[in-house]
């Protein structure tokens, strides 16, 4: 088993805690995890995503998908059968599963469409207007320019 020294990113850097936990909890649970149910993620878009889990067998009623603490959990659970059925061969995998992915800052989940067996999550990033980036003028230059060029047009 390979380990990550991730000391010095703590010993040089601040307010990156989540980041090194973040790697930290990832190299782990992937050797965890099982591999199913499949998925993919893909960008739609300028800053909007979609995760796609096949999960053939299961309907709306039998899948539960939460966000809490930057943390979107897709669980399934398949009805119990009631019905004696005798197998001859089994192959479609409708047992119980979670998956876990870490949301990055501002990710929300934007809704979700079950369809074909394929469950798709659409995902779009909201940075808040007091976080975007704005020009910012410098004691008022800018606006007597803009007069300047206008008087000057005018004359």
């Amino acid at each position: 088993m390979t380990t990550i020294d991730l000391s010095p990113l703590y010993r040089s850097s601040i307010g990156f805690d989540r980041m090194g936990s973040l790697l930290d909890n990832a190299l782990r649970s992937q050797k965890a995890a099982v591999g199913y149910p499949p998925y993919d993620i893909e960008a739609t878009g300028d800053n909007r995503y979609a995760i796609t889990l096949a999960l053939a067998g299961f309907e709306e009623s039998e899948l539960d998908i939460q966000v809490e603490k930057g943390v979107l959990r897709v669980r399934g659970k398949k009805a119990d059968d009631s019905e004696e059925k005798s197998w001859l061969y089994r192959g479609i995998a409708n047992r119980t599963f979670e998956r876990k992915f870490n949301l990055a800052d501002y990710i929300e989940v934007d809704g979700a469409d079950l369809k074909n067996g394929l469950l798709t999550i659409s995902l779009v990033k909201e940075v808040p207007e007091a976080l975007k980036p704005r020009s910012i003028s410098i004691n008022g230059v800018s606006s007597t320019l803009e007069h300047q060029e206008k008087a000057e047009k005018a004359a």
